[in-house]
Formats: structure tokens, C-alpha cells, sequence
């Protein structure tokens, strides 16, 4: 009950965040939001289940762009269009798990990244379809069974996106499946010993959490009502595992923790480094590996632990 309650208040009080604050600061919290829904799904695909991939924005560019060329190019209705961006990315992530699970580590990584770099070209040279190097602009996000979800309102949706994802991620985690994405992680050949589908389970975790990153992709496309190559790039590849790495793998605190710190920390680095932020990132994630391999959620935890027994006396 008191978790329900902790549960509830955490939303409301991220959503009334919305109306208050003004335009541009809107936009930068609208987009951490959608930062921290990726950084959940790719903390349970890589933390968690230990699956080293770098395809999680092309699927968040296979939702965003399969969305809008649905609902603008090809005039489905929106409900519709969701429904078929949404099948797109489990389809395709489904057809590239199958061959790609086999695979693990380095290899696993490879062929992801493969997979990135072609949907990167695809876009860039889709022509009218996907707007090429421009991307496309000048579409809305349509009434909702006669809702205009429009201005704070919107940023709600996206509170409410990063709570289901964190609810239902949570739970899987901590359910019989969570167990055995963690047993493959740590061993393999201990997990088809102890009884484990290894090969079903990594199918279904990375066609699931890359279904997820479409889902965030289909919210982002809605932010700024605009979309284009260089967002779903490597670029933010790397900067979401540098979120998982700072933050704690495995841990959806450290996911949120991770998510928020590296996206926020360029608007105050970046006017007194330059890009040497990047420099500062990569620092940060050495000393992460190095002498705190539980993350900053590993920190938040010894502190708590050194609060408790002053508490209790």
C-alpha cells in the first residue's frame, strides 16, 4: 500500500513539473524523459540480461519514423499508425534477435551495430519516403478520442510512458524471467543446466526492450513534431551506455540516476569545456568501472545504509 502511494505521488509530482515550467525548459524535460525511458529498456537488455547492443536508438528510429510515415505519408489514422509502428519494431527486432542472439560479447555487438549503421543509411537515402538528410516536419500529433494532447499535457504522456516502462520492467525483473536473464548474463552453460531456454529468453528480451525503445521513439517524434538522421546516430548510442555504465548496471535507479546526470550535465559543462564534456564523460566511466562498478545507485545505496543506524538511534 505505502508503495502504491510512493507510486502515485512520484507521478503527480512529475507531472505537475510540466506547468510550471516555461518553453525551452519544457522541451529539456520532456526529452530527459524520453532519455530516461531508453536508458530503462537498454538497462535491462544490457545490465540486467547482459546483452552487449548498440541497435537500441535505430529502433527508437524505427518507431519515430514508422509513426509518422504511416500517419502523414500514407494518411492512416493515428491509432493505427501507432499500432503498425509498433508491430514494425517487434517484427524487425524479433527477425534481428534470431541470428544476432546466437551471438554473444564482441560479436553480438558487431552485428547490432550493423544493423545501426543500416537503418542509418536507409533513412539518410529513403528519399520522399523518410525525407532523406532532412527528415520530415510539419505533421502533429492528432486528437485522441477527442483529447488535444497538447503543451503540458503531452509532458504527462511522457511521465506516464516512463512509469509503465519502469513498473513493467521492474516487475519482469523481479519475476522468474528477470532470475534467468541474470543467470545468462553471469553463465550461460549454467543456465541451460539449470533448465533455462537461453536462446528463447534472449530473443524475447531484446525483441522486447527494443519494442520499448520504439515506443519512446513514437514519443519523441511528437516533441518537437519533427525528426531526422542525426538523432538516431551512434552518437547517442554510446552516450546511453555511458548513462547504464555512471548509473549502475542492472538497477533501474541507476538507469533514471544515469539517464539524468549525463543528459543534463552538457548544458552546464558545455559552456565552460566546450566539447570537452565528452572528454569528462568517458573520465567518468573509467572511474565507474574502476572503483565503483555498482554506480552512482551503488552510492546511493551506502549512503542510505550509513543514514539507517543513525536513524534507529
Amino acid at each position: 500500500m505505502i508503495r502504491t502511494f510512493i507510486w502515485i505521488a512520484a507521478i503527480i509530482a512529475a507531472s505537475a513539473i510540466a506547468f510550471v515550467l516555461g518553453g525551452y525548459a519544457t522541451d529539456v524535460y520532456r526529452k530527459m524523459l524520453i532519455w530516461i525511458a531508453l536508458a530503462l529498456s537498454y538497462n535491462f537488455l544490457f545490465g540486467t540480461a547482459g546483452q552487449v547492443a548498440f541497435s537500441h536508438f535505430a529502433f527508437a528510429g524505427v518507431g519515430a519514423y514508422g509513426v509518422v510515415i504511416l500517419s502523414t505519408k500514407l494518411g492512416l489514422p493515428f491509432g493505427i499508425a501507432f499500432i503498425g509502428a509498433m508491430a514494425l519494431c517487434a517484427l524487425i527486432a524479433f527477425i534481428v534477435a534470431v541470428p544476432s542472439t546466437r551471438l554473444e560479447g564482441f560479436y553480438l555487438a558487431l552485428a547490432t551495430l550493423a544493423f545501426a549503421q543500416l537503418f542509418t543509411v536507409l533513412i539518410n537515402e529513403g528519399g520522399d519516403l523518410t525525407g532523406g538528410t532532412g527528415g520530415i516536419a510539419g505533421y502533429s500529433l492528432p486528437s485522441i478520442f477527442g483529447l488535444q494532447l497538447r503543451g503540458p499535457w503531452y509532458t504527462v504522456v511522457l511521465v506516464l510512458l516512463v512509469a509503465g516502462t519502469l513498473l513493467l520492467l521492474n516487475r519482469l525483473d523481479n519475476s522468474s524471467f528477470g532470475r534467468a536473464c541474470r543467470a545468462i548474463r553471469e553463465n550461460p552453460a549454467v543456465a541451460a543446466a539449470m533448465g533455462i531456454n537461453v536462446r528463447r529468453t534472449k530473443v524475447i528480451t531484446f525483441t522486447l526492450t527494443s519494442t520499448l525503445a520504439g515506443l519512446a521513439g513514437i514519443a519523441y517524434a511528437y516533441t518537437d513534431n519533427v525528426i531526422n538522421p542525426p538523432v538516431f546516430g551512434l552518437e547517442n548510442v554510446f552516450l546511453l551506455l555511458f548513462m547504464i555504465i555512471v548509473g549502475g548496471m542492472g538497477r533501474p535507479l541507476g538507469a533514471v540516476v544515469g539517464a539524468i546526470l549525463l543528459y543534463l550535465a552538457p548544458f552546464f559543462l558545455e559552456p565552460i569545456v566546450g566539447h570537452g564534456y565528452l572528454v569528462i564523460f568517458g573520465i567518468l566511466v573509467v572511474l565507474a568501472i574502476l572503483y565503483q562498478p555498482a554506480g552512482l545507485a551503488g552510492l546511493i545505496d551506502r549512503g542510505l545504509g550509513l543514514l539507517r543506524p543513525r536513524s534507529q538511534s
